[in-house]
């Protein structure tokens, strides 16, 4: 299980230390610079942990290790080298329900001491549960150097004038907006050049200015096909800026959870066999009462919000009613499942043209240009056509495209479970069936598809019909 982060105020409380070595004065500094009341205990302590002692620091018991030291602390650390003992001082410290940590020894331990990067008052811990501290450690070194030292005169400059802040600005998005010109402008930068004095008075001044009520907004995110690597840093910043996310039914926890933590968050993912018209209209009343309100709503759709989306509906809505907006495209999940299966959409021998098409529902059938379809040197990418599979590789045949024809089925597409059927247009929906793919997948139809077999790179590749895909000559590297 992971560990549950935590940062402990020890001013003035009790903590117990076992030991007298070097890891026992590296982790008694520590602490004492935490304001804690630190008792050390052992029979010989280093120099450095004499002169503590002897300047009133800490408090010495002189001695061995005895279970009734335990007693009144609030954390307990075991620093020795003697496995034994320390495994003593962890019981010690569970019977009375004390968090005990025994150094290099994570089974032993109730908690973790993460690695720091110091900024104080701004501290960022990095833990891996005690099983890979190097790592731990080489991750503190790469973040070391992108963080400021000047950030800690910035929050403690922030903290001195929170109060006048909060009054001055009561709008929490105002509030938000101010302390992003905060971190991002002069008086950062002031504080960079070790001018502090210019840089309170530069937030003095700020704080002077008339700030009138922000308007709300609407932002359509896309939220690509599911990797959270996927999303744009425009789309990141989106999700933190905003007081309101309206998000569809295939956005996942991983990216949701990227969002701020005091957004209020709303499903409105339209299900299988229900009313979407009256869902949409549920929508655009949403993104009206709380865009109207003065919040920051993102809308936040799968993929890209104008590739088979009714993102265009939306704005139409929002334009209607005099919302301002703004579009963040998303990675749609043809290019996504395309790409995490190793297969190029186009190629100068087979390739020249890409087709995203939906066949979402029956009337596709009526209303989509089969001959067209059937044409060679094209790639097909059909969304949401797992319900009809047999209908589309019929109709392709029936115009003109060989059975043959390389196709691959991407089911959950950039996602951990993602799967990948390499197959033809004549096994497409038996092999479908036989491997039970499901919604959301994505068909892809080409020539090019038969890199599924040979470039695959993420996730599952299923097995395919014994020698039924051909790769073209032209697409199998020279040797």
């Amino acid at each position: 299980m992971p560990l549950f982060p935590i940062f402990a105020d020890l001013r003035n409380r009790a903590v117990l230390v076992v030991g007298g070595g070097d890891v026992a004065e590296r982790k008694t500094l520590a602490l004492l610079d935490a304001g804690a009341a630190v008792t050390l205990g052992a029979p010989a302590l280093t120099p450095a942990l004499r002169a503590l002692r002897d300047q009133g620091r800490l408090r010495h018991i002189d001695g061995h290790f005895e279970p009734g030291w335990v007693a009144g602390n609030w954390l307990i650390i075991a620093a020795t080298d003697d496995v034994a003992l320390n495994a003593a001082v962890a019981a010690a410290g569970e019977q009375h329900h004390i968090f005990t940590n025994v150094v290099d020894d994570p089974q032993r331990c109730s908690f973790q001491v993460p690695s720091v990067i110091n900024r104080a008052p701004i501290q960022i811990a990095i833990s891996s549960g005690g099983t890979a501290p190097v790592l731990a450690r080489r991750i503190r070194e790469r973040l070391e150097s992108l963080l400021d030292h000047s950030l800690g005169q910035l929050a403690s400059l922030a903290a001195k004038r929170r109060i006048s802040i909060r009054t001055r600005l009561p709008d929490l998005r105002r509030r938000r907006q101010f302390y992003d010109w905060l971190l991002d402008g002069p008086v950062a930068a002031l504080l960079r050049q070790a001018r502090p004095q210019a840089a309170e008075q530069a937030l003095q001044q700020a704080l002077a200015q008339e700030y009138p009520p922000l308007p709300g907004s609407v932002t359509l995110v896309g939220a690509g096909p599911g990797d959270p690597g996927l999303l744009t840093l425009k789309a990141l910043r989106a999700l933190n800026e905003a007081d309101v996310i309206l998000y569809d039914r295939l956005v996942s926890d991983e990216i949701l959870s990227l969002a701020r933590r005091d957004a209020t968050r709303i499903s409105v993912g339209k299900r299988l066999g229900g009313n979407h018209d009256a869902t949409q209209e549920n929508i655009h009343a949403l993104m009206r009462e709380h865009a109207g309100a003065g919040r920051k709503v993102v809308r936040l759709k799968g993929g890209d919000a104008f590739i088979f989306g009714r993102g265009g509906e939306e704005i139409s809505a929002l334009r209607a009613d005099g919302i301002p907006y703004e579009i963040v495209p998303g990675i749609t999940a043809a290019l996504a499942c395309a790409a995490y299966s190793g297969i190029p959409l186009t190629h100068r021998d087979h390739a020249q043209s890409v087709r995203l098409i939906t066949a979402h529902c029956a009337k596709s059938e009526d209303t989509l240009d089969w001959r067209a379809l059937a044409a060679e040197h094209q790639t097909l990418a059909f969304y949401m056509g797992v319900g009809q599979l047999d209908t589309l590789s019929q109709q392709l045949q029936a115009h003109g495209r060989a059975a043959n024809t390389p196709c691959a089925v991407v089911e959950n597409g950039s996602l951990p479970g993602q799967r990948v059927l390499p197959t033809t247009l004549a096994r497409l929906a038996q092999d479908a069936q036989q491997h039970a793919i499901h919604a959301p997948a994505l068909l892809i139809i080409g020539e090019v598809a038969a890199l599924a077999t040979t470039h695959h790179w993420f996730g599952e590749l299923l097995e395919s019909t014994p020698k039924a895909i051909q790769t073209p000559a032209s697409l199998v590297p020279a040797t």
